[in-house]
Order: structure tokens, then C-alpha cells, then sequence
């Protein structure tokens, strides 16, 4: 079988049609199509299926991306194998990163590649949920996502996940409110509470939604926003409360918001890096994974204690 052809099967898995593949691979979707035709010929089963316009893989098809992914990993290892012969660590480091996870890692990455020349990172903020990784993955070489704690984590048979921290999800409230002087909130007393929240299917509102479930309180949520800065300025302004991550937010010393912990229950998010296997073999990836580790373990390490004033 054909390495090209392979590598455009798990294209296809990835991306989820022929024209998304044509156009990351610079090709024609005609071509695309003739690559996985022959492919499908040299198997001897059909490895797509129409699905409405489009196409979709067959058991056979899934089966093989599995083994393509393998395959590709093994070239790649060889690739990596040449290239640890070098001195340093060299080429360009493309990373997604969602933006509150960029505001809390990011500075203090670039601080740590400035110690690798040889290395070009390229760097991009990216609203995602958990379903979408998988497709970024194919798009840059290293995405650091974020997921309630209590979600599945991500499948492992064609990616490398790698853990970076778990960041505590505290209540947000501003100075004057009237529980801000308590060191631990239940939910159930924020019941009357106006929420801000992030959109449905975004992990900050996944864990605030099995919060509810696990109370039993349901909270009212009127207002939902994706950027935290903004959040924090609503809350900051009285217009609700939220919760928000301990290490990200800006609460300057407790003047602008108070951030206290839910009593009872575990609140939090998980922080990993997503990476196809073949990538994962590059030493230029392996540095920048280093230093995302290095980075989250200094901040965990100085953010261990309870927030201020609790």
C-alpha cells in the first residue's frame, strides 16, 4: 500500500470530507478521490460509503486509518531518528491553544524556547470543545485543550494525550456581594444567583451543568460568554456570577473579583496536550511538550495554596 494514499485515508477520517482533505493536502478533490479509490482497489474492500453528499469511512476504512496512523508513526520515528543526529532540536511548532490556557501557559513557554533557536513556534488561540480536537490535531502539531474533569478523556488508539494540570473552577463574585465574606460556597445557596456561563458544550458549562445534576440546584444562567476577560468584567460590573479558573483569572489580589471554592464537591477542569502519534515523534514537538510540562508544573507548584483569603 501506498504511504500517500494512507496518509490521505487518515486525512479523510480527520478532516471529514474530500474537500477539506484536497485542500490541506494541495491537491484536487477529483485526485483526492482517485488516491482513496485505488487505495480501496489495492485493499480489495470499500473503505468509504456515500453519506448524503458526501462520504464516510466503512468498518474497513476506520480499521485501516487505525493501522495507517501506525504506519505513519513508524516513518516518522525514522525521520526523528535522522534528525536527533543533528545538535539541537529544529523546525516550525505549530500549537492551538484555547485562549484562557493561552493567557495562563503561553508567556511563559515562549519564555522557555527562547532557549532552543533552532525551534519556530507558531502559535494560535482557538475557542474549542472537546469534540473539535481531534480535527485540529490534524492541523497543527500540538493542541492544548481543556475538559470537565468527570468527561471521557480522549480516544488514545491514533492520538497522544498528554496531561498538563488540573485547574480548580472557583465562584466568581464581585467585592460587595453578600456571600463574600464566606470561605466556601454550597451551590445550593447560589440558587437564586444570576449565572454567566460559558455556551452548552463547553467544558466550564459541562461541569457547572453536573454540578446541578449532583445537587440537585439548578442554576439560572442569563448570560453566556466565551471569553473570560469579559466574564470577568460582567462579574466585576454585578451583572452575575460564574465560575472561572483559579490559575487564569484576574482577580487583582481579591479588589476585583472574590473567587471562593464550592464546598462539598470537586469543581475543575483538566488541561492536556492532543497530538497525532506520528507528530508526537519529532524532537522539535518533544521540546515544546517538555517545556508545555515544565510550565504547568511551575504554575501548579506556586498556585497550590487555597486562593487568597479563604
Amino acid at each position: 500500500m501506498d504511504v500517500q494514499r494512507l496518509r490521505v485515508l487518515r486525512e479523510l477520517a480527520d478532516r471529514g470530507s474530500v474537500t477539506a482533505v484536497a485542500a490541506a493536502l494541495s491537491f484536487t478533490p477529483s485526485a483526492i478521490s482517485q488516491q482513496l479509490k485505488t487505495l480501496a482497489d489495492e485493499v480489495g474492500l470499500p473503505l468509504t460509503e456515500p453519506a448524503g453528499r458526501g462520504l464516510r469511512l466503512t468498518d474497513a476504512g476506520h480499521a485501516l486509518v487505525v493501522e495507517a496512523e501506525r504506519v505513519l508513526a513508524a516513518l516518522a520515528r525514522a525521520e526523528a531518528a535522522v534528525e536527533r543526529l543533528r545538535t539541537q532540536p529544529r523546525g516550525v511548532v505549530r500549537v492551538a491553544l484555547f485562549p484562557s490556557g493561552a493567557r495562563m501557559l503561553l508567556p511563559g513557554l515562549l519564555r522557555r524556547l527562547d532557549a532552543e533557536p533552532g525551534i519556530e513556534l507558531q502559535c494560535r488561540d482557538v475557542d474549542m470543545t472537546p469534540a473539535e480536537v481531534p480535527a485540529l490535531a490534524a492541523d497543527f502539531d500540538i493542541v492544548v485543550s481543556h475538559r470537565d474533569e468527570t468527561a471521557p478523556a480522549p480516544p488514545t488508539t491514533r492520538w497522544q494525550v498528554v496531561p498538563l494540570l488540573r485547574e480548580p473552577l472557583d465562584v466568581a463574585l464581585p467585592p460587595g456581594h453578600r456571600l463574600a465574606r464566606r470561605r466556601r460556597l454550597r451551590l445550593e445557596e447560589l440558587a437564586d444567583e444570576d449565572w454567566i456561563s460559558v455556551g452548552v458544550g463547553w467544558p466550564v458549562d459541562d461541569v457547572l451543568r453536573s454540578l446541578a445534576v449532583a445537587t440537585g440546584a439548578t442554576p439560572r444562567v442569563v448570560q453566556r460568554i466565551n471569553d473570560f476577560a469579559v466574564t470577568e468584567e460582567l462579574v466585576a460590573a454585578g451583572h452575575g456570577i460564574a465560575l472561572l479558573p483559579r490559575y487564569s483569572t484576574d482577580d487583582r489580589g481579591g479588589r476585583r473579583l472574590v473567587c471562593r471554592p464550592l464546598a462539598g464537591v470537586r469543581a475543575g477542569r483538566l488541561v492536556e496536550a492532543v497530538l497525532r502519534t506520528s507528530t508526537a515523534q519529532r524532537p522539535a514537538v518533544g521540546a515544546v511538550l517538555d517545556a508545555l510540562r515544565a510550565e504547568a508544573d511551575a504554575l501548579t507548584a506556586g498556585r497550590t495554596r487555597s486562593p487568597r483569603g479563604r
